[in-house]
């Protein structure tokens, strides 16, 4: 039984019901529904939530908007529900707080799968951070600095903040510098599921990475667009 607690918001309750006996199939107890932003609200308030499955488009708002706001109960992981998949559709909705999305019409299969690669992910660096804290790094890189054990990003000596899925993907390319990764691999190593994953997510991280570290994020020397096969970080930031 999984006791991670799981929030759907979506005011089809079609959607609801099928997405919601999917997960208790898959062994999660814990599961609240909300039709409206109000209600999203209302509830994770009441009960809190690990994970939320968020309707784009609500009665009474925007989802993209009401994300924000339930990130203030805490940071669980969001995957969006959308019927919009243009590149700008998915920058907002990342921008916005959101760890991941999926475009309807879907497999909720595919959602319960991602959910536990998720859940599985963050126990993993939970018993990390408990018994390896000694072997853990400080990354330093050019112009700016990542901490694994306090979870920190620093550019120009300064903290800049970072949410979850960006670091951790910045801090895979700290692990393995020069080494080039395709968008598959990238996806596979931090959301941990093989296959699963959307090319935009992975796009829209790399972007959010360099308007971290780079001067210039549509010129970056640090993170690096291999043509043809992905993306390396550098040891050396290379001049242009």
């Amino acid at each position: 039984m999984i006791t991670n607690k799981v929030l759907i918001v979506d005011d089809e309750p079609s959607i609801v019901k099928m997405v919601q006996m999917v997960l208790q199939k898959e062994g999660f107890s814990q599961i609240y529904t909300a039709g409206s932003c109000k209600e999203a609200i209302d509830q994770i308030a009441r009960h809190g939530a690990d994970v939320i499955i968020l309707d784009v488009m609500l009665p009474d708002g925007s989802g993209l908007e009401l994300c924000g706001k339930l990130r203030a109960y805490g940071n669980p992981y969001i995957l969006f529900l959308t019927a919009k998949v243009s590149d700008l559709d998915v920058l907002a909705g990342f921008a916005m707080g959101g760890d991941d999305y999926i475009t309807k019409p879907f497999n909720p299969l595919e959602i319960a799968a991602r959910i536990k690669a998720r859940l599985r992910r963050t126990d993993e660096r939970t018993t990390l951070d408990a018994g390896q804290r000694s072997d853990r790094k400080v990354y330093r890189y050019g112009r700016f600095q990542l901490s694994e054990i306090e979870g920190e990003l620093l550019v120009d000596e300064k903290p800049v903040n970072c949410p979850a899925q960006v670091f951790q993907l910045l801090l895979h390319f700290c692990k393995h510098p020069g080494i080039v990764f395709s968008k598959t691999q990238l996806y596979e190593a931090v959301w941990g599921i093989d296959g699963l994953g959307d090319d935009n997510t992975v796009m829209v991280h790399i972007r959010r990475i360099r308007e971290r570290i780079e001067f210039d994020p549509s010129a970056p020397t640090h993170l690096m667009t291999v043509r043809g096969l992905g993306y390396k970080l550098v040891k050396e930031p290379m001049t242009r």
